[in-house]
């Protein structure tokens, strides 16, 4: 029995990423409410029948921009070596992705604009950090409830990138993790 990778035909890469540039911008320009299929086929120089081919509308299409986001940071998390906890290259490595991508994740994350980007990266996270919570041992350093220290990680992480970005990345991504791994009390990479 083979397994086979299922690879995305290129044009259809490209096209999703032009109708993307293309809300990210109007995004810039106008309230979501605002933005139609028409403007954002215009302004990706495409037409509105290509876009139908990719996205029922534009809820269909911000939902699946977050499955996206929500997949690649997905992959970066579970690239990170295999260590107990939530460790500083982690974060790096989200940071430099949210870094590269910046023009997309200022809008949809630092602006309060569609909260469904912040929520699904919130749980995300949330996950992550339970998953690592559940890795340590039972004997730890802290008395604090699971559940409270999963929201106060998870809430200081978005919450640290949301104004990193709303202030232009005034921080390398590797100054600004290590920041965070001082204030989470993260172990440093090796």
């Amino acid at each position: 029995m083979s397994t086979k990778v299922q690879r995305t035909d290129p044009r259809v890469v490209r096209t999703r990423l032009l109708i993307r540039e293309a809300f990210i911008e109007l995004l810039q320009e106008l309230e979501v409410e605002k933005i139609t299929v028409n403007r954002i086929a215009e302004r990706a120089t495409i037409n509105r029948v290509t876009f139908y081919l990719h996205y029922r509308d534009i809820p269909d299409m911000i939902d699946k921009l977050a499955d996206e986001m929500i997949h690649e940071i997905h992959e970066i998390l579970h690239e990170a070596p295999n260590l107990k906890g939530f460790n500083m290259q982690i974060i790096i490595n989200i940071l430099e992705h949210i870094a590269v991508n910046s023009k997309f994740y200022k809008i949809l994350l630092a602006s309060k604009r569609i909260p469904v980007f912040t929520e699904r990266l919130m749980k995300l996270i949330s996950d992550y950090i339970t998953s690592r919570i559940d890795k340590l041992e039972t004997s730890s350093t802290l008395n604090v409830q699971k559940d409270i220290a999963i929201w106060y990680g998870s809430s200081a992480i978005i919450g640290t990138i949301v104004f990193w970005l709303r202030n232009d990345l005034p921080y390398t991504p590797v100054f600004l993790a290590a920041q965070l791994a001082e204030l989470l009390h993260l172990p440093k990479p090796e």
